[in-house]
């Protein structure tokens, strides 16, 4: 008879996520059966009876159970959340089942700002000062207490979305109103206000085992992330910075996981550096976002899917990056509306080491920019000998692209 194969149970976040394919191909590669549990709104949950494991993700506890009761009437190998709002149901289910997990209290560390930043602050980890307020607060009252600039963000939102400069009190009072919009339908009224870090801005990709950290990429981002808002676009691996800077950088992303309390799994780190050293801006317990993992491969053509996945199962990890340099954009978006065409996609495709190039934004759907926005047009991917080719690759390639927008109208009322 033939044994079954190991089943794993992988929590996406509202929607399909871009990750849910290479993480389905990674299980294949690895004789893996993938159970998707995805977060669906309650009222839709009686009516979701075609998705493997309908949650709702509000609802920890009832997720949390309904995810256990699950791997006790069909046993899971591992339990991995993708992206934010799947880390702490995975660690609260995982825990529950005797699984390798980080413990709840640290995912939520790493999911809460504010949170997060009393950890470092007690630790003694480099980043920002900082102070919590309410969206409902005086912003008078605020910047009385406020050294500029300084950045506000919201405690729990993901992906940039609400992160905004002010650099006087006028520009804080504005970025208060502007947050509020953002904030009226989300489950958080909470507020950072820390100080502004200049210096260059890098990403760290690792997998912690038994609190021990094993970078896998240390990214930079070329583009300068001053703001007012703060939109990623280019990552571009092996990072540039001299040798003591990502060492230092290294050891820094290390005490933050620890402070933190992570000990298992992928992080994603979010750093600058400046001649004062290295200062943590984020950790998450997940890896990176979006398509972007497709710039790293390992060991015998490995995805960083299939290291978490072979982690998570208890299988040797091969944490060697493939030669070269790699890099990815994420195609801002320009202005509010509703995309109508894209143009140039061939010819950006046709850019020396330009890899692919996906357009991710769907047609007539209406594009929402930063703060506002979480989301992209799409990817463009390269791979050359420097991580200058591959920036210039990207940049050449988006400079192909032209995106036809059309603006939205406003509906007057009679």
């Amino acid at each position: 008879m033939v044994p079954p194969r190991p089943r794993i149970v992988i929590l996406l976040g509202s929607g399909r996520t871009y990750r849910l394919g290479a993480f389905a191909a990674a299980a294949e590669r690895l004789g893996v059966t993938v159970v998707t549990g995805d977060d669906v709104p309650l009222p839709l949950l009686r009516r979701a009876a075609n998705l493997d494991l309908p949650l709702d993700y509000r609802d920890l506890v009832r997720s949390a159970s309904a995810v256990v009761d699950f791997a006790r009437h069909v046993p899971v190998a591992a339990i991995v959340g993708v992206d934010d709002s799947g880390t702490l149901l995975a660690a609260r289910a995982s825990q529950s089942l005797g699984l390798p997990c980080n413990a709840p209290e640290a995912a939520e560390a790493a999911r809460d700002k504010y949170k997060m930043r009393c950890r470092f602050a007690a630790a003694g980890v480099p980043s920002p000062a900082f102070k919590r307020w309410r969206i409902t607060n005086d912003p008078a009252a605020v910047a009385a207490a406020t050294r500029f600039p300084c950045v506000v963000k919201p405690t729990m939102l993901s992906g940039s979305r609400g992160v905004m400069r002010a650099d006087d009190p006028a520009e804080l009072a504005a970025r208060f109103s502007r947050l509020r919009g953002i904030l009226a339908n989300e489950r958080c009224d909470e507020v950072l206000v820390e100080d502004y870090v200049p210096g260059v801005e890098v990403a760290l990709e690792g997998l912690l085992d038994g609190g021990e950290l094993r970078t896998l990429a240390l990214f930079d981002k070329p583009d300068p992330l001053e703001g007012p808002f703060f939109e990623e676009t280019l990552y571009v691996t092996p990072s540039r910075l001299p040798a003591e800077a990502q060492a230092a950088i290294t050891s820094a992303a290390s005490a933050a996981a620890a402070a933190l309390g992570l000990r298992e799994g992928p992080i994603h780190a979010e750093l600058r550096w400046n001649e004062q050293g290295a200062f943590l801006i984020e950790v998450a317990a997940r890896s990176i976002g979006g398509l972007c993992s497709r710039t790293l491969r390992f060991g015998t053509d490995m995805s960083l899917e299939e290291l978490i996945l072979r982690q998570a199962l208890g299988l040797p990890v091969e944490a060697a990056r493939e030669g070269g340099a790699g890099g990815v954009m994420m195609i801002p978006i320009p202005a509010a509306g509703h995309l109508r065409g894209v143009v140039g996609v061939e010819a950006a495709s046709a850019v020396p080491g330009i890899e692919t190039v996906e357009i991710t934004a769907r047609m007539n759907h209406p594009l929402v920019p930063l703060p506002e926005g979480d989301s992209y047009l799409g990817f463009i991917f390269a791979r050359g000998e420097t991580p200058a080719e591959v920036e210039q690759a990207l940049r050449t390639a988006h400079a192909c692209l032209r995106f036809e927008i059309a603006a939205e109208i406003p509906l007057a009322m009679v």
